[in-house]
């Protein structure tokens, strides 16, 4: 009875140490004496002690960062390029047989893919059209990372490094931009102004009385300011008198009443003037 304590205690180990457990995310690739016999989990899986070996492969999408990549444009402008790329494992069989490590190779191949994609097309299209450059991005990795059980999923370009002189060359242009259309659209609202003085002219020529009320209207919005100040009003047929000439009388009761008052004041001094020349005595009769 003793002598089975032993062998007891042994066959508990070996079947502790055979039991796994793999979670949701996780599949395990059994070999048996060097040969794959398929994938187990998830959950609780019982392998043959010391004749299978399982390895674990996560099904999660991976995150991978890939370093800044010095990059010559197709139109010969030195910059620095830094993506993310979003990958998960397809085939867990693939990613260990086909590949001695997915995560290194995956990463390898997507720095040289950026350059190779970022030195084939222009500045101002990968500043202008960076979807285009991720979706390329993403189609070469795909189709070279598809044999290791790889699928990319995503690719992202994060940073744009230029050199000093060509973001003070672009700086320049955006502003020159900027200024073009400025001009542009101050020249577009004096012409929209033009032509509505324009019409406006043409009704006020057709209709007099709307010059007139243009005028009381100035007149209000003048006396309306808080400041003091003097109006004077003087009627438009007393203004058209120096421009069509003496022939036109101004009538008199359209005559501002400080011009009245000056008329009157020159009558009233002519009047005493030639009273005083009636009281002087001849100088025959002196």
């Amino acid at each position: 009875m003793l002598a089975l304590i032993p062998l007891l205690a042994i066959g508990a180990f070996l079947i502790l140490t055979s039991l796994r457990v793999l979670n949701e995310y996780e599949r395990g690739v059994v070999f048996r004496l060097g040969r794959v016999i398929g994938l187990k989990g998830p959950g609780l899986i019982l392998l043959w002690p010391v004749i299978d070996r399982m390895t674990r492969v996560s099904l999660r999408t991976f995150a991978l960062d890939v370093p800044n990549q010095d990059v010559i444009t197709r139109d010969n402008v030195s910059i620095k390029v830094n993506a993310v790329v979003y990958f998960r494992v397809a085939d867990p069989i693939k990613s260990i047989l086909e590949v001695e490590d997915y995560m290194y190779a995956t990463s390898q191949i997507s720095q040289t893919t950026l350059r190779s994609v970022c030195g084939g097309v222009e500045l101002d299209e990968i500043l202008a059209h960076r979807d285009k450059v991720n979706e390329q991005v993403q189609t070469i990795l795909d189709l070279h990372a598809g044999p290791w059980g790889i699928k990319v999923a995503n690719v992202e370009l994060k940073y744009i490094d230029l050199p000093q002189e060509m973001q003070r060359a672009m700086a320049k242009q955006a502003e020159a931009e900027r200024e073009r259309r400025a001009k542009v659209i101050n020249a577009e609202g004096e012409f929209q102004a033009s032509t509505r003085l324009a019409q406006a002219a043409a009704i006020i020529g057709k209709q007099p009385e709307a010059l007139q009320l243009r005028y009381l209207q100035t007149m209000r919005e003048m006396a309306a300011e808080s400041h003091a100040s003097t109006i004077l009003p003087i009627p438009l047929d007393f203004i058209r008198s120096f421009f069509h000439g003496p022939s036109h009388a101004v009538p008199a009761q359209d005559v501002p009443l400080q011009a009245q008052e000056a008329a009157g004041h020159r009558n009233f001094a002519g009047e005493a003037a030639a009273a005083a020349d009636s009281k002087i005595p001849q100088d025959g009769n002196a």
